[in-house]
Order: C-alpha cells, then sequence, then structure tokens
C-alpha cells in the first residue's frame, strides 16, 4: 500500500484529479483484508468473559461495525503495528479500533480489540517528560496503577466500578516489555500515519511515544493498558494543527477466528 508517501500524496491528489477523484486506494494491502468503509464484526464471546470477570473493556455495540480510518504506526522494533479504527475520537466519541501486530517476517502476531478509557492533555513540562520518559521515569516504569477515584471523576459508572475494583481501591498493572525486574525501560517510538478516506485525502501524522501494561483478570485472560503519548505534526497535511495529548486504552487480546472483515 502507498503509506510511504500518504501525506505527500494528500497534498497532490485534489490539484491532479479534484477532490473525491482520485485513481487509487491508498488503504490496499492491509492485514486481514481490511479497508475503509469495510465492517468490522468481532463476536461477543470474549467482551462477555472480559466483563464478567472484571475487564474495563468497553462491548462493541451495532455502531462499531464501519471502518472509518486505517494507520500504519512504524515503532522502533521490528514489525509494525496496524490500527483500524471504528471511532477515531477526534470529536466526542472516545476512539475504538483493531490493533495487528505483524512481526518482522510479516506474520500476524497478536491481535486486540481497544478502546478508549481517557485521553488527557499533558499540561507543564514535567508532565510531557513523564508521558514521555525522557527523564527516565514516568511511561516505561514497570507498574502502573489506575485508581477508583480516577475512573470515577472521567465519568465510569459506579455498578461497573463495583465489578471491575470489587472491594479493592486499585488497579496494578505490570509493563509488558523488557526485563520484568527492571524498573524503566524507555518507551517504544514510532510515527502513526492515519488516512481517513480510500484516496488518503483526510488524515493525520503524529510521533508516539508507547508502553503497553496488563494485569490478569479475575477467572483468567488478560487486560491490557495501552498508554500512549501523541504528538500530532499534522491533519489533512495541515501543520499548523499540532498539539500533544496521552491517551490511556483498554484492549483484550482477540483469536483470528472471532474476526470477520467485509
Amino acid at each position: 500500500m502507498g503509506w510511504k508517501n500518504a501525506f505527500d500524496y494528500m497534498h497532490g491528489v485534489a490539484v491532479k484529479h479534484g477532490v473525491g477523484s482520485a485513481e487509487r486506494r491508498e488503504d490496499e494491502g492491509l492485514p486481514l483484508g481490511a479497508r475503509i468503509g469495510g465492517l468490522l464484526t468481532i463476536q461477543q464471546s470474549p467482551f462477555i468473559r472480559a466483563n464478567g470477570n472484571g475487564s474495563l473493556i468497553a462491548m462493541p455495540t451495532g455502531a462499531d461495525t464501519g471502518i472509518v480510518a486505517v494507520s500504519q504506526i512504524k515503532l522502533n522494533m521490528a514489525g509494525g503495528l496496524y490500527r483500524f479504527y471504528t471511532a477515531t475520537g477526534d470529536v466526542n466519541a472516545r476512539e475504538k479500533f483493531l490493533q495487528v501486530f505483524r512481526n518482522g517476517q510479516g506474520e500476524i502476531a497478536e491481535i486486540m480489540y481497544c478502546t478508549q478509557l481517557a485521553r488527557v492533555i499533558p499540561e507543564t513540562a514535567e508532565d510531557q517528560d513523564a508521558y514521555t520518559g525522557v527523564s527516565g521515569c514516568g511511561l516505561g516504569d514497570k507498574t502502573y496503577t489506575l485508581w477508583r477515584e480516577q475512573l470515577g471523576d472521567i465519568g465510569l459508572d459506579s455498578a461497573d466500578l463495583d465489578l471491575v475494583f470489587g472491594d479493592s481501591d486499585r488497579l496494578d498493572y505490570q509493563r509488558d516489555a523488557g526485563d520484568a525486574g527492571a524498573e524503566f525501560l524507555a518507551p517504544f517510538t514510532g510515527t502513526e500515519i492515519r488516512i481517513d478516506d480510500a484516496a488518503g485525502q483526510h488524515g493525520l501524522q503524529q510521533e508516539m511515544y508507547f508502553m503497553p501494561y496488563v494485569r490478569e483478570l479475575r477467572g483468567g485472560g488478560h487486560e491490557y493498558l495501552l498508554i500512549t503519548t501523541e504528538i500530532v505534526n499534522s491533519v489533512d497535511g495541515d501543520a499548523s494543527r499540532r498539539g500533544i495529548h496521552v491517551d490511556f486504552v483498554i484492549g483484550i487480546p482477540l483469536e483470528r477466528e472471532r474476526i470477520v472483515i467485509q
């Protein structure tokens, strides 16, 4: 697929062909046959089981089937990540996406469904340092804790919080990378290019600092907390629309046979 020059292409398409009349698709060749406008169907049983075991994952609804954007994330590691968004989180709705990791041999090694828990804006230089791990602490520490009070403050229902937390006031996650005993591991870094239409006329480019954390659910299974600091470089090719935010995303792994993309 034409990822290499995606945003140069975005600038040139309207001039060469007129908006909406591009001659080729920029979303071809994605894993699982995904494409913008495709329909994503996932069996409900993994979510029912995860929620019953205390996961924070949001159950997909009938409105979460259409793929509205796709992205490729090039990280400082072998392989690459792809995200197929059913909600981008740019306006009001929290982002939801299927994340696919393809290893250095081009094989699909992991599939995860993800829903945004919260987005925060680091307001000080110290906050930005913590969320990028540049000072050797913060994002990349070997553990991360979510507190019940925090999640109540962002609007989660008290009944749902009772199911998730039980008698505790905290959820502890372990870093899912590097030496488990190391106090700190520098976050993964990379660039995400997201396109929001098949012609690649709309989308964004952003730099990322990324670290996955994980906890074991009651009754078995795992829930991932993906913490990503995103520095937006351009939107629709416009470099003046820059910004920074930190996304906290909950993910659960899925088996390939539970997913259909049409």
